[in-house]
């Protein structure tokens, strides 16, 4: 439930963003960089948005100014501006090395569900919501300390973080994740969906023609992806506003905005989480300050990034 007061400040947020929005172009679909005293820089149209993403072209990853996490984990936050709703946003994105993390999963039922920023341990580098859920329990494959606790979710446009116990991860699209269901090494896994980049930076077709997916739908959005060079990727993001709470209401982009977001932050596979009201992330800076973007609903999922040191 969202408190009385958010929702108040949600229907001035509303007035404020159709003022803005009716000064856009009917129906452009657009995604820019608001940059200081220059404007708006956009990089990406719906009616040209490519079906591949590649490493030629990265210009959010550009465009961040990276600051030092705990070992590992290096963040930044850029201004962003889109159609409608989304004419103000904020992105904080992250980018996490695996060999010098150890990863793992925190599932809290007690409160049903009970995780939030709150519950992650003291020692946690990183912590963010994981996957989506179904009532009081995660979404599809859920895989704790070696022991599967969740068996597979089927669908095409799903896909699946695989931390094998050396340390090292894999990346799962589709219903290919059946095909590590009991393999040796398995130390933790999760599902989400849908999938925003598949193969090699690929759209997937329903994110570029629908009707399997709402391609209209705005929202705050949080997004897992992974790059080339094996690095993982979070993007969270939230709408800005100079209004108290502003960033705790659910605007934001399409999917296939995302998709283009993750692209952008270089990722080569990349699938949506939980976001709305759910979206929570925290980064231990390197001074041991914790930089946080709580949620508003309590989720049973979470991926962690320890330090190894």
């Amino acid at each position: 439930m969202i408190p009385r007061g958010l929702l108040l400040w949600s229907g001035v947020a509303v007035a404020a963003a159709g003022g803005i929005a009716a000064a856009l172009p009917r129906g452009e679909e657009r995604l820019a960089l608001r940059v200081e005293g220059e404007g708006e820089q956009v990089w990406w149209r719906s009616a040209d948005a490519p079906a591949r993403w590649d490493d030629r072209f990265t210009p959010l990853a550009d465009a961040v100014t990276w600051r030092r996490g705990m070992d590992g984990v290096e963040w930044g936050e850029v201004r962003l501006g889109g159609g409608g709703e989304a004419h103000s946003l904020k992105l904080v994105a992250v980018r996490l090395a695996p060999q010098r993390l150890r990863l793992a999963l925190q599932w809290e039922l007690a409160e049903s569900p009970g995780w939030t920023l709150d519950r992650a341990p003291a020692d946690a580098a990183l912590a963010v919501n994981a996957g989506m859920f179904v009532q009081t329990v995660p979404w599809g494959w859920v895989v704790l300390s070696g022991e599967e606790r969740l068996p597979p979710g089927r669908g095409p446009l799903s896909s699946a973080l695989v931390i094998l116990r050396d340390g090292s991860v894999a990346w799962v699209d589709g219903d290919q994740v059946s095909e590590w269901r009991g393999r040796p090494g398995v130390e933790f896994a999760f599902q989400s969906y849908p999938s925003l980049l598949v193969g090699d930076g690929t759209v997937p077709s329903a994110l570029r023609e629908g009707p399997a997916v709402n391609l209209t739908h705005r929202d705050a959005r949080l997004a897992l992806g992974i790059d080339r060079e094996g690095m993982l990727l979070l993007a969270l993001t939230r709408f800005d506003a100079p209004l108290p709470a502003a960033d705790r209401i659910p605007f934001g982009v399409t999917l296939p905005e995302m998709a283009a977001i993750m692209g952008a932050l270089g990722a080569r596979q990349a699938v949506s989480l939980d976001g709305g009201i759910s979206a929570q992330l925290m980064i231990l800076d390197s001074a041991g300050t914790r930089h946080r973007w709580p949620g508003l609903r309590r989720v049973p999922l979470a991926l962690l990034a320890i330090p190894r040191n």
